[in-house]
């Protein structure tokens, strides 16, 4: 695992390096990107680059990593949402390359990975109990795509979004840690002082179920994006 600490921009940028430099070296590279705030300025980054001509995502594959449960289709506060109306529209990906996890498909959802020879790289954020994705406290390692009760902790982190943590849906559907950490390459993304404790958890917490993302220590290709709030504690 690797540490880079930048302020939010240049993290955005190395990230973006990192995604056009896979995409020009193997362009049917399948990549899994999370929803949140910390890849919105992700997106911008990369877009700069498609809209120069230096990258194509025609060939490419897109998983979604999570999504909140029981949203309707066009709820725009839906990562899937998200990730359509920030990346997919804007580029050349094409629609059926494009997968998203939901209530229907989330057990079959390892299986359609695979079929695509599997996660050249994951872009992931962090949550402030640690989850990845929606694995949160007490999720196992061996966890596949599945179904997540949401955490008190990050309903109320996610409140603002839907408008008082009572509206916040009360599950979500995830990648699980091994389907995450099986993935060939992996970014995380964490901005924020809210984030000083999960990054702080995430490098040097044993690798059990209390932090779910110290189990990115097993890995070989890690890259951790942190600004200086963020890694303060390290």
């Amino acid at each position: 695992m690797k540490t880079v600490i930048k302020d939010r921009e240049s993290c955005a940028r190395l990230a973006a390096e990192r995604i056009v430099e896979l995409m020009n070296r193997k362009n049917d590279a399948v990549l899994a990107f999370c929803g949140g705030e910390s890849v919105k300025i992700l997106y911008k980054c990369i877009l700069c680059y498609y809209n120069s001509g230096s990258v194509s995502f025609k060939d490419a594959s897109l998983f979604l990593v999570a999504d909140y449960a029981g949203l309707t289709e066009d709820d725009e506060r839906s990562c899937k949402n998200q990730l359509l109306r920030d990346f997919i529209s804007k580029t050349d990906i094409k629609p059926e390359n494009c997968f998203f996890i939901d209530e229907k498909n989330y057990s079959s959802y390892d299986e359609l990975i695979e079929a695509r020879g599997g996660l050249d790289l994951c872009v992931l954020g962090i949550g402030t109990n640690a989850h990845i994705g929606f694995n949160e406290p007490a999720t196992q390692y061996e966890t596949l795509s599945h179904m997540q009760k949401l955490t008190d902790k990050t309903r109320r982190e996610k409140a603002e979004l839907f408008g008082g943590e009572a509206l916040v849906p009360e599950y979500g559907v995830t990648m699980g840690i091994k389907t995450l950490c099986r993935a060939r390459n992996i970014i995380v993304m964490a901005f924020g002082e809210s984030k000083k404790g999960p990054v702080f958890q995430m490098l040097y917490a044993r690798n059990d179920s209390v932090f779910p993302a110290a189990f990115l220590q097993l890995p070989m290709n890690v890259l951790v994006l942190a600004d200086e709030a963020a890694a303060e504690l390290l």
